[in-house]
């Protein structure tokens, strides 16, 4: 016993010392106090006693307490009013008590039919002691003395309080006091009390209990103080309501701060969610809106048009694609880190609104790239070809010109009636002539042919005024057949005319001889002196310097001609003959021709000279960006080394690595300055009409490239690393499992590709102690392993084919630890509920703070079941859903 002093009651409960005659003050203070705590049980059915000794007797009341207090369903009670059903009712009570393994002594049916007051305490008492005190346990000890033993513990700081028994321990009302405060300080000021006023801190305490506690009075303060020795089961079973509403506070105080700490993660991965779902939403809107800005195909023909659209595209790279490129590795950074912390809180995986998954914009983003790339090199191609037509049609411009001006007049000339009264010489002479302009219309031939092809080239290329070049050269074509025509017709006329007229001045002869061709000749010359080129190296423009030397080592044959042919016009003005009927030529006109050729000579020598400047400049461009860019591209590729081989060889704590990757985050930064000015030579390079670097291997294109993939590698390497250590620290990973995971990772990572192929990854798990039966792929595809596809699943949830690192890690750490579940919170959300199958708004309000339980009312769907009220909340579906087990 607790007690002192030895206690006697008129019934029998297992303890020999407990039996004895039960004092008349004492069957008072029990029979309020047991009255007390059987209506605290029974008010949860809306059901009341008033007499204990009389309410009990028909045994309905006592099987409902009963059920209430143990949970369980008692036999159906007898609805008669007679003796012997009541009688029954009683029996069944009492025999469901004997089956909890309590004695019953001398207390029977009939006694508490018959409403005989000491044996129904008794049983009263017999049932307190079972059920709300038996199962009590502080410290190894049980039953009365736990309870005792708790009572000690929890008010042993107090002054003035030594509870030692159940009876004078209590009379001044400090230690129940005292046990308030303990659990809750806010209701008691317990310095405020005084050991000299009882019956004011009895009934302090019992007000409190009752108001704030939920505790009904089942003691009287003045018998109490009154009572030299207070009945000890009374104020025991008073204590016990105490100890379970403490206990019940601290369970649902723990089940609170479980569902808060699960609802708080819940909402910072919804919060996650949407941010990714925007920050997607945004990225994909700006590559399609991009992309048809780079797929345009359309331009005004000409060469400044061309050059604005690749001015745009220089801002479009420097200004607006940069930003985009750093949102696009954030938004892959907190998908992983998403996934992370879904996986770590035994979540479902995040799955993204279709269209908007990393492999989506991943792909979106190719789009851009291919698309960007396919546009810079229609630019440029039709940069080139707009220069080539812009010679082309200058050129065309200028052999016509030439060409029109040869033409002119000699349509007339052939036509011309000047045979009828000519005379021997006349004729010969016209002969003459005449031969002549077939030699020099010969001659014209090739120039004719030349401006065909331009305009052909011209209309294969596409030309924007191709309408009007086409015209020309078919006028020129259709010129130059008249001319033929006209031609024969005028030989004919001479030959008929040549059988009379034979004479032929040999001297006027020989200088048309030799006029004609030298005429031809220097026509040549001047053109060619003044025809356009288009070089784009030093050596092209050498070539051209060759051939202009060329010429001029062939000016002293040419001096050797013109004078022979002055020495023969100056014997034809010797005989006084100014006209000469064989050619049109005139020493003047192959005089004006030879100056003018011999101008022109210097100036084609300072256009090859400006020229080669220019090459020479662009040679230098060439040899700067070479230069430059054999710097950046082996720069760029020892960096992607480095960071292979941290990833490979995991050298070192997580921290470590980290730092390592860090480290190589800031070289890249540091180094970014190379790479502007890279692009500044670049923008020089494509400025100059630069198209070929024989000096290099690297474009502009692939080391921006291998610049923008390895920024996305360090960003990616950092995030997997920080993954790796939150799961390290959430699990409470040692560095020497992560070392262990890492290096059988890499074991069977033979290729190094950081992945591996299923059959790898069953060897990996097998020698990691994982008990996976091995097969080889062939049985794999025919029998199947449903123990490994299950882990395949886990592992490889898109069916990818690979199990990477991160997702060896977490299947290997969710093998091991611990982690909170639905059952978990389903049982953390019942015992706020108070054992219900269901949970009420008010109740979610009272425990949870009020963000939380306005989240899990709005997510909860009301309660169908049988026994379901107004407003009752299903806990069980929600708990679920927080797991991916169920639908909301």
């Amino acid at each position: 016993m607790a007690t002192d002093d030895e206690e006697y009651y008129g019934y029998y409960y297992g303890d020999d010392q407990d039996r004895g005659l039960l004092d008349a003050a004492w069957e008072r203070q029990q029979k309020k106090t047991f009255t007390a705590w059987c209506n605290s049980h029974l008010r949860k059915l809306n059901k009341q006693i008033e007499e204990i000794d009389v309410d009990f007797r028909d045994g309905l009341l006592l099987l409902a307490l009963l059920e209430v207090i143990s949970g369980e369903s008692l036999p159906r009670a007898e609805k008669g009013r007679l003796r012997f059903h009541k009688i029954a009712n009683v029996l069944k009570a009492l025999d469901f008590v004997k089956s909890k393994g309590v004695k019953l002594v001398s207390i029977g049916a009939e006694e508490i039919v018959d409403g005989n007051l000491k044996m129904t305490l008794g049983m009263i008492w017999t049932i307190i002691l079972r059920f709300a005190i038996q199962d009590i346990s502080v410290e190894e000890t049980a039953s009365k003395d736990g309870l005792l033993l708790w009572c000690q513990r929890k008010t042993a700081p107090y002054k003035n309080v030594n509870v030692q028994n159940f009876h004078t321990s209590f009379k001044d009302g400090l230690a129940f006091c005292a046990l308030i405060h303990r659990h809750r300080p806010d209701l008691i000021d317990y310095n405020s009390l005084s050991k000299e006023t009882p019956l004011e801190n009895l009934n302090y305490a019992f007000d409190v209990a009752e108001q704030h506690l939920d505790i009904p009075k089942m003691l009287d303060a003045e018998e109490m103080v009154s009572m030299e020795k207070p009945d000890a089961r009374a104020v025991m079973t008073y204590v016990s309501s105490y100890y379970h509403a403490f206990t019940s506070s601290q369970k649902a105080e723990t089940a609170a701060k479980r569902i808060g700490k699960v609802l708080t993660i819940n909402r910072d991965n919804e919060k996650m969610m949407e941010d990714y779902e925007k920050m997607a939403s945004d990225l994909l809107d700006w590559i399609n809106k991009t992309l048809p800005w780079l797929q345009d195909r359309n331009s005004d023909g000409n060469l400044n048009d061309m050059q604005n659209k690749l001015d745009a595209l220089r801002v479009y790279r420097r200004s607006e694609k940069p930003p985009r490129v750093e949102e696009k590795g954030m938004l892959e950074t907190n998908f992983n880190t998403l996934q992370t912390k879904l996986r770590l809180g035994n979540r479902p995986a995040y799955l993204p609104t279709e269209g908007k998954m990393i492999s989506d914009i991943n792909r979106a983003w190719g789009n851009l790239e291919g698309s960007e790339k396919d546009f810079e090199d229609w630019l440029l191609k039709e940069m080139r070809r707009m220069e080539r037509l812009d010679h082309l049609a200058e050129k065309f411009r200028h052999k016509c010109n030439i060409h029109e001006a040869w033409t002119s007049g000699k349509s007339d000339m052939l036509q011309k009636d000047d045979l009828e009264n000519a005379t021997l010489a006349d004729v010969l002479a016209l002969k003459k002539k005449h031969e002549a302009f077939e030699s020099d219309l010969a001659a014209h031939q090739d120039r004719v042919e030349q401006i065909v092809a331009i305009a052909q080239e011209l209309n294969a290329l596409g030309y924007s005024k191709v309408d009007s070049v086409n015209a020309r050269c078919q006028q020129i074509c259709d010129e130059w057949r008249n001319l033929g025509l006209l031609t024969e017709d005028r030989r004919s006329t001479i030959e008929t005319r040549e059988a009379v007229l034979q004479k032929l001045d040999a001297l006027l002869l020989e200088f048309a001889k030799r006029a004609a061709p030298y005429n031809n000749w220097l026509e040549s010359a001047r053109e060619d002196l003044m025809d356009m080129f288009s070089v784009h190296t030093v050596e092209e423009i050498v070539e051209l310097q060759d051939a202009h030397q060329v010429f001029k080592d062939n000016m002293p044959a040419a001096q050797n001609e013109f004078d022979a042919i002055m020495s023969i016009s100056q014997d034809i003005e010797k005989v006084g003959v100014h006209e000469n009927p064989y050619t049109s030529l005139t020493k003047e006109e192959i005089n004006l021709a030879w100056d003018e050729v011999q101008s022109l000579v210097p100036k084609r020598d300072d256009l090859l000279k400006n020229e080669k400047g220019r090459q020479e400049r662009n040679e230098t461009l060439r040899v700067e960006f070479a230069n430059k860019a054999n710097s950046v591209g082996p720069w760029i590729k020892s960096l992607e080394e480095r960071l292979r081989s941290i990833a490979l060889t995991m050298e070192g704590p997580l921290e470590e690595q980290l730092l390592a990757v860090q480290e190589l985050e800031r070289d890249v930064a540091n180094y970014k300055p190379q790479m502007d000015e890279l692009e500044v030579v670049h923008q020089d390079v494509q400025e100059a009409m630069i198209f070929e670097n024989p000096h290099t291997e690297y474009t502009m294109e692939a080391l921006r490239v291998n610049w923008e993939q390895l920024l996305t590698a360090i960003a990616r390497n950092i995030n997997e690393i920080e993954n790796q250590i939150l799961t390290r620290d959430s699990k409470g990973l040692s560095e020497d499992q992560m070392k262990e995971f890492r290096n059988a990772f890499n074991h069977f990572d033979k290729d190094r590709s950081m992945r591996l192929e299923p059959l790898e990854f069953q060897q990996c798990l097998y020698s990691l102690g994982y008990d996976v039966k091995e097969k080889d792929k062939a049985s794999m595809a025919a029998e199947g392993d449903e123990e490994f596809a299950r882990i395949m699943a886990i592992v490889d949830p898109n069916n990818t084919g690979f199990v990477t690192f991160q997702a060896f890690l977490d299947f290997m750490t969710r093998e091991t630890a611990d982690t909170d579940t639905a059952d978990q919170v389903m049982e953390s959300f019942r015992i706020l509920a108070g054992d219900k199958p269901y949970i009420t708004t008010e109740e979610l309000r009272r425990e949870l703070p009020s963000d939380q339980a306005e989240y899990c009312i709005a997510r909860m769907a009301p309660y169908e079941g049988p026994d379901a009220i107004p407003g009752a909340l299903d806990y069980m579906s929600f708990s679920t859903a927080l797991y991916g087990e169920s639908d909301l």
